[in-house]
């Protein structure tokens, strides 16, 4: 009975809990070169030209949606049937921002005066290739991209079915993708920068062993709960791509869910520093019965996940942040 009752519930008890200043240093095993090495690959690694815009959920029937990417105004929205559209966010007439403008039966049409747009090229106004992955919505352009354009965005693997739960949180700083990319491909400071969340980390491989799947960060890690309460679990980073790092939950409790991050370029703000949105999809998973609660119970926990997301991306963004500015003053040491 009391195995079992170990193997129905995913909480342990930290014995002798280390304090934050007493954990081993990492500054050792956070080599500058190897991080440099994971993201140098991440950067060579093919786009197709394809950008996360944000949630899937946030373009609503009837409704425009807005984001500049790369200092491109982008502008999506829904038809009738559901499908996605995309295209300049300013309207070919007079400029007007076609993200402030309404769609009716599936037609944009403009605010200012009335021209309406299906999502076919009209009065030199020419669409953006677009794809609903069911999580988020992406945009293809292939001129701030300059890659060979593919078909379809490469979109990590995720756990499917109604017993998934996501959520996405957007964050937005004063960096390039590459710094967010960074920051995610350093485990080494979770347990230093965020021990209100993680503790006992430690990085079992990395791409220079040659052992760690798909050229990724193998850690094990436990997810703090509430006290000496904590979930341990083994998960696994990696880049597909030069503006995502995915990680995977490969052991213990919620096996196969992802938390995938992505880098979004916006474009210079008024004094010419970049900034860059934060785009993050959890898709949690789990085979135990109770989780069906917790996905009946999923407008009450995606805002909670959203800000969980948020107070971790507090510190990384500023992380990412000092980042550039060390690098964009010739100051990085990496």
């Amino acid at each position: 009975m009391r195995g079992d009752r170990h193997r129905r519930s995913p909480l342990r008890l930290r014995r002798d809990p280390t304090a934050w200043a007493e954990q081993r240093p990492t500054w050792r095993d956070a080599a500058p070169g190897l991080i440099a090495g994971a993201l140098h690959k991440a950067l060579d690694r093919p786009s197709g030209n394809w950008y996360v815009v944000g949630d899937a959920h946030a373009v609503r029937d009837g409704r425009s949606y807005g984001r500049t990417v790369g200092g491109v105004e982008v502008v999506l929205w829904r038809d009738t049937s559901g499908t996605l559209h995309a295209g300049p966010g300013a309207c070919p007439h007079l400029g007007a921002p076609l993200k402030d403008s309404p769609v009716r039966c599936g037609t944009l049409i403009c605010h200012w005066h009335g021209m309406a747009l299906d999502g076919r090229p009209f009065a030199g106004w020419e669409p953006f290739p677009a794809h609903d992955d069911g999580t988020l919505v992406w945009v293809r352009l292939d001129r701030l991209g300059g890659e060979e354009p593919l078909e379809r965005p490469v979109v990590p693997a995720r756990p499917r079915g109604p017993r998934a739960l996501t959520a996405v949180y957007t964050g937005f700083g004063g960096c390039e993708p590459q710094d967010i990319v960074a920051n995610r491909l350093d485990p080494w400071h979770g347990a230093w920068l965020h021990p209100y969340s993680f503790v006992d980390l430690t990085v079992a491989a990395t791409p220079a062993d040659g052992d760690s799947a798909a050229d990724g960060f193998t850690v094990d890690v436990s997810f703090k709960v509430a006290g000496r309460a904590v979930v341990p679990v083994r998960a696994v980073f990696t880049a597909p791509g030069p503006r995502t790092v995915v990680m995977r939950i490969t052991e213990g409790e919620g096996r196969g869910s992802v938390v995938e991050t992505h880098a979004t370029p916006l474009g210079p703000d008024r004094s010419g520093r970049p900034r860059t949105a934060v785009i993050e999809a959890v898709v949690a998973a789990s085979d135990r019965r109770g989780f069906d609660l917790a996905r009946a119970a999923a407008p009450l926990l995606r805002p909670l996940m959203r800000s969980k997301a948020g107070r971790l991306w507090r510190d990384d963004l500023a992380y990412a942040e000092r980042r550039w500015e060390l690098r964009s003053t010739h100051r990085f040491p990496g």
